[in-house]
């Protein structure tokens, strides 16, 4: 089996999952993958850590944390 990956503009996401979806063919197997890189991402994998329970700290400290850490790099 091969993989293929695209990146796909917002714009024509939707034209070309119809395109995709709509393939009458064995085989062909469509795995959607969404990545958004900002801060609502990181608190969206923290809460999903919190709701594992395995911290104790609440989502607050957790970015207050992570805020700090960063904000000492970017003074270095």
């Amino acid at each position: 089996m091969h993989t293929v990956k695209l990146k796909i503009d917002d714009s024509i996401y939707k034209n070309v999952m119809f395109m995709l979806s709509n393939l009458k063919v064995n085989g062909l197997e469509i795995e959607e993958e969404y990545v958004q890189e900002d801060w609502s991402c990181l608190e969206s994998e923290i809460d999903k850590g919190l709701n594992s329970g395995m911290s104790s700290k609440s989502h607050e400290e957790i970015i207050s944390e992570i805020k700090k850490k960063y904000a000492q790099h970017s003074l270095l």
